[in-house]
């Protein structure tokens, strides 16, 4: 058969770099989205439609693939990796990749550390060649940041002096590219984490540095966290309590976590915060 990587959240920040990595590899693409319309894809990359809640369009999507990327939004009672395994085996996809998240499993991490166990669950039990992608928390998340720094604003700090290995989204799609089509991975679970633990504090100083104008924090109560987190990000109660739980978590310093995966993989070092400012420096600066 030939080869068919099938992207789910192709529209995405990891899913559409992920398409873009597999583009410029040569490899068949078939992205999946809502809606395909809206869809911005390179040349060659089939778009169809597809929803979860959907059936038939998650057969059609799967069918003739033999490698697909799982990205399903986390948030408590989620099954759309069990929907897509589901569909995957039917169709006899070979190798699935899924993305989950640093501390899965941890009962300390709270609600959230059990958000993707069942999809885990799943890929490790679908008989399939899998993988299990597990990142930290994303530079991409300080762009929430943007409106406020361009205002000369405090950002807010919902983890205190908690560190985290925060990793470049654009590491975590090209690990999920080498992953998807290359061997040596299969039954493997990866932490993925940039080259250094980092606070919130420690991120708007590198931020300030490539700006060069300060980048002030404010620290925020769990009452003030758990209204950003509904405000700002969209989450519903359940979701906001999962992750205000999750930042109790940064706050005690369990996500302090650095790995080598990132190297082993891509064979180079994983970009570090300031490189990921650096490059996204527009989206901060004033007009």
């Amino acid at each position: 058969m030939e080869s068919m990587i099938l992207v789910t959240g192709a529209t995405g920040t990891i899913g559409s770099e992920l398409v873009r990595h597999l583009a410029a590899r040569g490899e068949k693409v078939r992205a999946l989205t809502r809606d395909p319309a809206k869809a911005r894809m390179p040349s060659g990359v089939e778009v169809v439609r597809g929803d979860y809640l959907d059936a038939d369009s998650v057969r059609d999507a799967t069918a003739k693939v033999t490698a697909a990327f799982l990205l399903g939004a986390p948030g408590p009672g989620a099954r759309h990796d069990e929907v897509l395994v589901a569909a995957a085996r039917r169709a006899g996809v070979g190798r699935l990749v899924k993305l989950s998240a640093i501390g899965t499993g941890d009962p300390d991490v709270g609600p959230s550390g059990t958000w993707h166990v069942a999809g885990e669950r799943a890929v490790r039990d679908s008989g399939s060649e899998w993988t299990i992608l597990r990142p930290s928390s994303f530079a991409t998340n300080t762009l929430s940041w943007a409106p406020d720094v361009r205002a000369g604003e405090p950002v807010p700090n919902m983890t205190g002096d908690g560190a985290s290995g925060v990793i470049d989204p654009r590491d975590l799609s090209e690990v999920a590219a080498r992953v998807l089509v290359e061997s040596g991975h299969a039954g493997r679970t990866y932490t993925l984490t940039g080259p250094e633990a980092i606070s919130v504090p420690e991120q708007a100083a590198a931020l300030a540095a490539v700006l060069g104008r300060p980048v002030a924090t404010r620290d925020l109560t769990p009452d003030e966290t758990r209204e950003h987190l509904r405000t700002a990000w969209g989450f519903d109660d359940a979701q906001a309590a999962g992750i205000l739980a999750g930042t109790a978590f940064v706050r005690r310093g369990g996500n302090a976590v650095v790995t080598d995966d990132v190297p082993e993989v891509l064979g180079r070092p994983a970009r570090t915060y300031r490189e990921w400012a650096r490059d996204h420096r527009a989206a901060f600066d004033r007009t």
